[in-house]
């Protein structure tokens, strides 16, 4: 989706904005009667009419129960069929950039929505920066106080200069049996395993044994869709724009169990068409990691796990990260819980027979700081290649910057990279601010946004990450 340049106006002091009276501020207006209803039917209904994927509503429902429904607080960009808004939570107090996309003729149907957080917008008062012990102990607080209302579970850690600042664990790895999470327990990483495919790609190119353009079809000449390997390359790949498509969907539910090596998805997946002409536009790929986990392991000859683990995980010291199995005993590994009908049930029917170069794998907040730290030691990477993965080479979800595997940012000025990763009992995320070291990481095992909105309201409140 193109850029988006969000022009604020100054909302009503007395009411709420007023969506404008185009398709897309129409669709817009119904999304958020319904969704602020916290009525499972209309959201159903909504689901049905305007995505044809009401199998979804499970998973909404336990987003818009996290948030607590969204406030309308200033509307910018808006052409008819594109809306650009900034929405708060009712509960986490997080400024969302909410941008509205539909169909250009009748119905209109939607065509996408996405809500990243962002900081406060102009002309609304920004949080006050805390001193290090002032933010220390109001974080502490913030946490336990969510984790009481049972909206986290899970463990953070903030540092500088590789010394920890604080960090802790709050809530439960496993409800049955008791067992509370600390900072040695192990949380599925969703998406996270995309920083680590994304380096081990880029390591194989610093050693010559693979290119930014290479096509896919060079490391790949038997891929089904031959049009598409010789289009597709592997920059594209790293960057979301190859149009490979995603993997979620029926066919996904069908052979979550089955989809057993990298190479199974290809199977299943490569015969499809491309999306989109390769550098249209971005468009998040999970099938795009799979592809580059599948060609590390052509390019290597190991298996892609062998591989990070032996370049990328031993180097960094990260004892704890792996992705083995979910049929195998992971002594530390965390049970992940997802909202069911209004209560937390475990997340075992929804996980794939193992995680993958596109996500799903399991750390710990410490390996994910001895990974920023071995980032920023040149361990696993060098200085030159570490810039280019870690600078916008497009642009991302809601206008946000995307390098190669990390999300890039700048805050007040401050460059940031890392990355989040969300799925049904899972959420996590980790933040690198390279010009003074410092580090926030934050893993849940409840939906999204548990990790996240712990994490924003540290960024919002921390001093400045400068020198």
């Amino acid at each position: 989706m193109r850029h988006l340049i969000l022009l604020l106006v100054p909302a009503l002091a007395a009411a709420q904005p007023v969506p404008p009276a185009t398709p897309a501020g129409q669709t817009l207006a119904l999304w958020l009667e319904v969704w602020n209803s916290s009525d499972k039917g209309k959201l159903k209904s909504f689901l049905e009419t305007q995505t044809q994927n009401p199998e979804r509503v499970a998973q909404v429902m336990a987003f818009r129960e996290q948030t607590g429904g969204f406030d309308l607080i200033k509307i910018g960009s808006s052409p008819p069929f594109e809306l650009v808004v900034i929405v708060k939570e009712r509960e986490g107090g997080n400024y969302r950039r909410f941008t509205t996309k539909v169909e250009e003729q009748p119905p209109h149907r939607l065509l996408g929505m996405w809500l990243p957080v962002v900081p406060p917008p102009e002309g609304v008062s920004s949080e006050k920066r805390l001193s290090v012990a002032e933010a220390v102990e109001a974080w502490k607080a913030e946490i336990q106080a969510q984790s009481e209302a049972d909206r986290f579970a899970g463990a953070y850690l903030w540092a500088r200069d590789g010394k920890v600042i604080v960090s802790g664990a709050t809530g439960l790895a496993d409800r049955e049996k008791k067992i509370p999470n600390t900072l040695d327990t192990q949380f599925r990483l969703g998406s996270m395993n995309k920083m680590f495919t994304a380096v081990a790609a880029l390591q194989l190119i610093e050693k010559g044994k693979l290119a930014l353009e290479d096509p896919i079809i060079k490391p790949l000449p038997d891929y089904p869709n031959q049009d598409l390997a010789s289009k597709v390359t592997v920059r594209h790949l790293l960057t979301h724009t190859g149009g490979t498509g995603d993997i979620f969907g029926p066919e996904y539910d069908k052979n979550r169990l089955s989809l057993r090596a990298l190479a199974d998805y290809v199977k299943l997946y490569g015969a499809r068409p491309l999306k989109f002409e390769p550098g249209a536009r971005w468009e998040y790929s999970n099938y795009g990691y799979l592809l580059l986990g599948f060609i590390i392991e052509k390019v290597s000859g190991q298996s892609y796990y062998d591989y990070v683990r032996q370049n990328i995980f031993r180097p960094a010291g990260m004892t704890s990260t792996g992705s083995l199995p979910e049929e195998e005993k992971v002594a530390q590994r965390a049970t992940g819980y997802l909202k069911d009908e209004g209560a937390w049930a475990p997340n075992t029917k929804t996980l794939p027979w193992r995680g993958t170069s596109a996500g799903d794998g399991y750390s710990t907040v410490g390996d994910l700081l001895r990974f920023a730290q071995a980032l920023a030691s040149h361990r696993i990477l060098s200085a030159p290649w570490l810039e280019e993965a870690t600078k916008e080479q497009a642009q991302g979800q809601g206008g946000k910057g995307y390098g190669y595997g990390f999300g890039t940012g700048n805050e007040g000025g401050v460059q940031f990279f890392g990355h989040g990763g969300g799925a049904p009992g899972m959420n996590g995320v980790l933040r690198v601010y390279p010009e003074s070291g410092t580090v926030v990481a934050v893993l849940s095992n409840l939906d999204p946004p548990a990790a996240d909105r712990a994490a924003e309201w540290l960024y919002r409140r921390m001093p400045p990450p400068t020198r």
